[in-house]
Formats: C-alpha cells, structure tokens, sequence
C-alpha cells in the first residue's frame, strides 16, 4: 500500500477498517483498493528500523539514462513524473550561456558555479552575488527570489545572530536570480517582472530547458519555486537525460561550450553550489570532478558521471532527506561508481547506524531496493 499524506493515510486506514468489518459479518467482497495503488509505480527504496522491528519505508523512483537518452537501469517508475525544483538551476542558466551572456558580463567559474546554486548564504555566497549583481550594473533590491533566513542556519538548526543583517542577496537561489538579471539587462528587457511566466526571458528558459532535456515545451507541467520562479515537472528519465548531457560538457553537440562551462563551474566551487556540510559539496569533492551533483526540494537529486556519460534522477516521495542521500550513494555504488575512498567518504550520507543524543545506537537505515538493468 502506498502511503501519501495524512489524507491518503486516512484512506488507507478507512479500506482496513471496511474490510474488516466484511470479514466480520462472514461477507465475501472483492479487494478495495486504495485508488493511488492504481497510479503510482513506486517502489521501497530506504528502511529504517528501531530495535530491529521496521518504523519508516521511503518509497520512489530511479532513472539512469546516458547521453543517447537510453534508459540504462531503473527501480520504480523511471518516468515518475516530478518538479524538478533546484536540480532545474544549470539547464535554466543556458539562455545567458547560450547568449554570449557569460562573456559578456565577465562571469568567472565563481560566479557560473552560483547560477546554478542552492546556497548557504554564507558570506561566500552573498559576495559572489553580488559581484554579478555589480557587473551587471545592479543592486539586490532588483532581486525577485524574496528573502529569508540563511540556510546555513537552517541547516545547523540555529537562529541567526541578531546582529546579521540578511537580505535577497542570502537567498538560496540569489545567483539563479542574478543570472536571470544578466539576461535581462543584456537583452534591454523589463526587470520587475522577469520572474513572470510570460516574460520574454522566461520563454527563453522554457525553450532551452526543452531542448536539453529532450521534450516539447508545450509539454511541461508549471508551477511556482520557492523562490517565485517557474519550475516545472519532468520525468525522471528526461531529468536525468539533462544531467548526463550536462555532465558531458564539451562533447554535447548542441550545448558544449555553455554544459562545459557550466559542468566545471560546479566541479571547480562545489563550495559555491551549496556550502558547508551539504550534500552537494561533499557528493562533488567525493566525484574528485567527474561528478556533478544537485539536489532540489522535497526529495529529489540528479548526478552525472562526465567519464561514464551518464547520469541518475531519484525521487523520494515523502522528501525525506536522509533517505533521499542513502538512496543516492546506493544507486552510485550499485552502479559500479564507486572505489573503496569514496565509499569510505559517503558513509556518513548512507546514515546507515541511528544514534540518539546520548550516543546510544537506536536503530539502522539500510537500501531495500535493487536496480534493474534495462535488457
């Protein structure tokens, strides 16, 4: 039974409750079937267990696709169709690469690196934003993407110092947005309102984004990002179809130069691309560069092999974090992507023991999931 939310969780619970109650009176009714059943291919992918009896099962889907856009392997749904959310960053930086934009501007890796950026806003972060923002000739009041509390804090679960004074520039997606801006300013379009779908540069996004990952714009599924741009759901095989192009840089034949740019940016600052302690940075440092790695919201993560020209969308459905890193680093090893350090160096992301604040081992997180090879 598939398990979605206190409504689904309901539903599920009013099914037992029926069927019980027909075993009770002695009646013979056909199985009632939870409707989500019917639709949604999804597949255990992590368990969690305290004291050795079963607690949590994250279910999802997996995608590994090569550069042709052949389905290489799969567990659940490889066409689960999810919001991309931040893994979308680098493709949505191609109209300004593709442009001349880049050049133009004089952004350096540093600065590539944080469009396609889910940051800390650390002080890292917000210099390189504005940097790009000063290039272009603007301040961070032109930003759109809102403002909230640093995700550095969010992250180590502490308030900020009353004395931080944070703005637009600390947004996770400042740099995403910054770029959107360089394109802006670069083509004399209306900057107030480059966010809205039906702006010029936001046609331009939706046009490129098609092209790298394989589908008909018209096809897309819109909808709005935490940051107030439009994101859009994709299937996790064309997902990871972008990704394994992206990765491949220079020999892509129709994005090279700006997927090379783009792929060593992330590479070179995977610093910049997250920051301290997150998973990206440290999935990146693990790749020693042949990895390029970007999670997005509520349980999503896409990684490319730039040696193996391949790459793997995951999606976990309830957007457990812990489980959604497990199940990456599986997918890796199960791959045949990882040597003996870099296993060593993601064991931390497996999370496999689960100790409490004492120090005491409480329970195990383990994979329950088996990749299948596509024939």
């Amino acid at each position: 039974m598939i398990w979605a939310g206190e409504g689904v969780k309901d539903m599920a619970l009013s099914i037992d409750s029926a069927r019980r109650r027909a075993r009770h009176a002695g009646l013979t009714i056909q199985r009632i079937t939870n409707p989500l059943e019917r639709r949604m291919n999804l597949v255990p992918l992590i368990e969690l267990s305290r004291g050795g009896t079963p607690e949590c099962l994250h279910l999802g889907a997996v995608a590994v696709v090569n550069t042709r856009g052949q389905l290489l392997a799969q567990a659940g749904d490889p066409h689960w169709l999810t919001f991309s959310r931040s893994t979308l960053k680098a493709l949505q930086a191609l109209p300004l690469m593709e442009a001349g934009g880049a050049a133009q501007f004089g952004f350096g890796p540093q600065q590539l690196a944080m469009l396609c950026a889910s940051h800390n806003g650390e002080d890292m972060h917000v210099a390189q934003t504005q940097t790009m923002l000063e290039k272009t000739g603007l301040t961070y009041k032109a930003l759109r993407c809102g403002c909230h509390v640093p995700g550095l804090f969010t992250l180590l679960d502490q308030s900020p110092p009353a004395v931080l004074q944070f703005d637009e520039r600390h947004n996770n997606c400042s740099g995403k947005h910054a770029g959107f801006l360089a394109y802006c300013v670069q083509h004399g379009l209306s900057l107030d309102d480059y966010i809205d779908p039906g702006h010029p540069l936001q046609a331009a996004v939706r046009r490129d984004v098609a092209r790298a990952v394989g589908m008909d714009a018209n096809d897309f599924k819109m909808g709005l990002d935490g940051c107030s741009a439009p994101n859009y759901a994709l299937p996790l095989d064309r997902l990871a179809y972008g990704y394994a192009r992206l990765a491949s840089g220079a020999r892509d034949t129709e994005f090279g130069d700006s997927f090379a740019a783009l792929s060593a940016a992330m590479t070179a600052h995977p610093e910049l691309v997250s920051g301290t302690g997150r998973n990206d940075l440290a999935f990146m440092q693990a790749g020693r560069g042949d990895w390029v790695s970007k999670v997005g919201a509520d349980g999503v993560q896409v990684v490319g092999s730039t040696s193996r020209g391949e790459a793997f969308a995951i999606k976990v459905i309830d957007g457990n974090k812990p489980a959604l890193f497990a199940a990456s680093v599986e997918v890796m090893d199960q791959l045949g992507w990882l040597d003996e350090a870099q296993r060593a160096a993601l064991a931390t992301w497996r999370a496999a023991v689960l100790v409490n604040a004492r120090g005491l081992t409480v329970g195990a997180r383990r994979p329950v999931f088996q990749l299948q090879r596509a024939v």
